[in-house]
């Protein structure tokens, strides 16, 4: 490592062989090598050593609703970058919907890079969104670089983000196969929503009632079948309902490519807890009940889920009426994400190197990001450093984010990120940002 600009040190650096002390080596922004613990430093390298805190890859979330531009009251880059690098999170994708516009057409994809381009504290990429009528727009936005398409198979909440149907899913999916590309779904059936009770109110079970778990399974059930159908990439976003795990194992075992993602709010918080009217917690699918949790953490284990994601959907604190069935409905998480799952992945049984699988390597495997989500020679240097027996009390004062509105005030959460670096930089220490240093990141071809 003659050549190296960087060494950090560690007597825990997470690797892909393991957990073991190390120096990694930097040079240019990315990892040339990951060193015995006491090798040499070259004179005239930085050198930082972190002690017995815990290095581990920069998280990579797939799954952001940052609402920049149009909506920018809600979130936005400066705020939601800001966020995600405290939080550990060194690069994030965000979600087509709720800016205005959406990212729906190539126009629209250059409109959100160039509000981003100047505001993205870490490094950022895009979801294109599938539409009922946009699907001459879906290879255009595959050739401009988007990692994948978004779809709702029920109504998503805003006008300009309509759900396809099954005989639009079929002619949005047949195209995407057809240029190799990435379809993810937001998998509720809507007909199993309407027949549902829908009572209104500030009760929490009865907003559970209205999200029955057979909406889910049901439009599962009819992906994995359409997946097969056409040998298509299908990703299931945010699953909630344990009830379709044996549906997923099965179509995984028969080699259908699909894969699926759960969020820290499933894992961590559970229905018997919601308190009523408290609609911070509203989210769809909703956060089901301790025994169905109990399930997601051992599909997690065993594979059937593949990663965590934190769906971080944040509003103005108007929004969050303590009606849920007009309550404004989505988590806001990206800065609580890294501590939330290790908390209670901690009590489970589960190491670091479980939480950097799920949140880290699986996530940026999962968009081709090659060059992120481990700590080797080759990828960028991109690291959170970790504290992880420290522990720190929700205050949503003390957010980055816009709004904040958070269902995890007032928890003891384990896990505090001392700093996060990207390619090799040091954007945040103990709470201090340095300016703006993300990249815009698109699909790599």
């Amino acid at each position: 490592m003659s050549d190296a600009e960087l060494v950090v040190r560690s007597t825990r650096v997470i690797t892909p062989d393991g957990t073991r002390a190390a120096a990694v080596a930097v040079t240019g922004g990315k990892i040339t090598a990951v060193l015995p613990y006491d090798a040499q430093v070259p004179s005239g390298a930085r050198f930082e050593d972190f002690g017995d805190d815990v290095l581990l890859p920069g998280l990579v979330d797939t799954h952001v609703h940052v609402n920049d531009p149009g909506r920018t009251h809600w979130e936005g880059f400066w705020t939601a970058t800001r966020a995600a690098a405290a939080g550990g999170i060194t690069t994030l994708i965000d979600m087509p919907l709720n800016s205005l516009p959406p990212t729906t057409t190539v126009d629209n994809l250059r409109t959100k890079q160039e509000v981003a381009a100047t505001k993205a504290h870490m490094d950022v990429g895009f979801w294109g969104g599938a539409l009922p009528d946009n699907v001459k727009d879906l290879r255009p936005l595959h050739d401009a670089g988007v990692f994948g398409f978004k779809a709702f198979l029920s109504p998503s909440g805003v006008d300009e983000f309509p759900h396809l149907d099954q005989d639009q899913l079929a002619l949005s999916l047949a195209e995407i196969a057809g240029f190799g590309g990435l379809l993810i779904v937001h998998a509720e059936d809507p007909h199993h929503l309407e027949a549902a009770p829908q009572h209104g109110g500030p009760k929490y079970a009865d907003f559970l009632a209205s999200r029955p778990r057979d909406a889910e399974d049901t439009a599962i059930a009819g992906l994995i079948a359409q997946a097969k159908r056409l040998n298509a990439r299908v990703h299931v976003l945010h699953l909630s309902s344990s009830d379709a795990l044996p549906l997923i194992a099965a179509a995984k075992a028969e080699g259908v490519r699909i894969t699926v993602e759960t969020c820290p709010h499933y894992l961590t918080l559970t229905a018997e807890e919601v308190p009523d009217g408290a609609s911070e917690f509203k989210c769809c699918p909703p956060i089901r009940e301790s025994a169905n949790q109990d399930l997601l953490w051992q599909a997690l284990a065993d594979g059937t889920i593949d990663c965590v994601v934190t769906d971080h959907s944040p509003s103005t604190v108007d929004l969050k009426t303590d009606d849920f069935a007009t309550a404004w409905g989505g988590i806001s998480g990206l800065q609580l994400s890294l501590a939330a799952v290790w908390t209670e992945a901690r009590k489970r049984g589960h190491d670091l190197t479980d939480v950097v699988r799920w949140m880290s390597s699986r996530t940026a495997r999962l968009a081709g990001l090659d060059q992120k989500g481990a700590i080797e020679a080759g990828r960028d240097a991109d690291f959170a450093v970790l504290a992880p027996d420290e522990t720190f009390t929700v205050d949503p004062a003390a957010l980055q984010h816009r709004n904040r509105v958070t269902a995890y005030a007032g928890k003891t959460l384990s896990g505090v990120v001392k700093s996060t670096w990207l390619r090799g930089e040091r954007i945040v220490l103990d709470g201090e940002f340095t300016e703006p240093k993300g990249q815009l990141l698109t699909r790599t071809p």
